[in-house]
């Protein structure tokens, strides 16, 4: 699924534990010239250079691109800037995307928790959707590789989501969206939610005490609802509900939508009726 960056905005803004640098973003000359070196940065990784340039993701700092010749040598490492702060505007070494350590054979480094936490990568060997690559995780600790997510917006949001204790998503398809894109709002109107609004308004419509086992992930900006089971063999069918009419039996009184809910935003959408 593409980013929304829309959304991918809206989950920045909105998300405890985020921070943008206070030297906003980059101009696309430095972004361009920086791919003359690694080769070409994913789309909603381009996206946070020239809206935010630096910032953090809980607590991974994220890299920025710098002018050619600040970060190219591989001497230092990530272990010769251990003990520097990604605040330190002077160590452009550990700063840059381009410096020679973050690039290890098809991996990219662009994420790196502090005190020799996890490091946070792009998976060049895999081209994902819209020319993003997979994000996949370092453990600082034994140095194994793990999945995170399908994209940079996707690493945000299952960031946002950690933060928030929401783990990977109130259930397997919404987790599954959420590796790829904060949320979706279609031309229709359809909007499912990303981590940084579907707490706030499943509390809002007393969906866990009307219709425990059942989460409001989206709405068609009409007044009806779109929920699944939180819980259960079935968690992934869609129904579309008014969201006044929670307290039933939404299994019963909904109206089946879809049980492919990626594939059913690809194609737009498109509700009953």
């Amino acid at each position: 699924m593409r980013p929304d960056l829309t959304q991918l905005r809206d989950l920045i803004e909105e998300s405890p534990g985020f921070a943008r640098g206070p030297a906003g973003g980059v101009p696309e000359a430095l972004v361009r010239e920086a791919e003359t070196r690694v080769g070409p940065l994913p789309p909603s990784y381009r996206w946070w250079l020239a809206e935010y340039g630096h910032g953090r993701a809980g607590d991974a700092d994220i890299a920025t691109v710098a002018p050619a010749g600040s970060g190219e040598s591989g001497e230092s490492g990530r272990s010769g800037a251990a003990g520097t702060s990604a605040d330190d505007p002077a160590d452009e070494m550990y700063e840059a995307v381009t410096a020679g350590w973050r690039r290890d054979g098809e991996r990219l480094c662009f994420a790196v928790e502090p005190d020799c936490g996890d490091e946070f990568r792009f998976a060049l060997d895999r081209a994902g959707e819209g020319g993003e690559y997979p994000v996949v995780g370092r453990d600082g600790t034994d140095g194994c590789e793990y999945p995170v997510a399908e994209s940079f917006a996707g690493f945000l949001a299952v960031r946002a989501a950690l933060s928030r204790g929401l783990r990977d998503g109130p259930n397997p398809a919404i987790a599954r969206l959420w590796r790829s894109t904060p949320g979706v709002l279609l031309d229709n109107g359809v909007h499912v939610y990303g981590p940084h609004l579907i707490q706030e308004r499943n509390e809002t419509f007393e969906v866990p005490r009307y219709a425990p086992g059942w989460v409001l992930v989206g709405d068609d900006s009409g007044g009806d609802g779109l929920f699944m089971r939180r819980h259960g063999r079935d968690r992934t069918t869609l129904y579309l509900l008014g969201l006044g009419a929670a307290g039933e039996d939404i299994g019963a009184a909904g109206e089946p939508v879809t049980d492919d809910l990626l594939g059913w935003l690809r194609a737009g959408g498109p509700l009953p009726g």
